[in-house]
């Protein structure tokens, strides 16, 4: 999988993924900083999954504020140790292969999906 890791997700879970064999970016060590209205173009431009846990991308993506990225999974997790965190990271991640074309919410116990708006 193509992913864009938002500079939230923490370094750990990025190496977890890419010893998986993804093709990972990562925000927090490309483009610190970098505003929300800019990761966006930039996950669309590579067809990139974004891989975050701010909310605010639902509410950019859905009120047409910015390009689609390829998919968009927005972590909404309880606290976890990190070891937790990267096994639950990676295996959620994993899990499926119909991201594409969705915004995903994944929860401890659940994962929803919405279709992203149509360009």
């Amino acid at each position: 999988m193509h992913l864009l890791a938002d500079e939230n997700v923490p370094l750990p879970v990025v190496t977890a993924l890419r010893t998986e064999g993804h093709e990972i970016a990562w925000i927090g060590n490309e483009d610190p900083g970098l505003d929300d209205r800019a990761v966006l173009p930039r996950a669309h431009d590579e067809e990139r999954l974004l891989i975050t846990f701010d909310k605010g991308f639902g509410t950019l993506i859905f009120q047409n504020e910015g390009p689609c990225p390829a998919g968009i999974l927005l972590f909404r997790l309880p606290p976890l140790s990190k070891d937790e965190l990267i096994r639950f990271m990676v295996e959620a991640i994993t899990s499926r292969s119909d991201w594409n074309g969705h915004f995903a919410v994944i929860e401890r116990d659940r994962i929803r999906m919405r279709p992203l708006p149509e360009a």
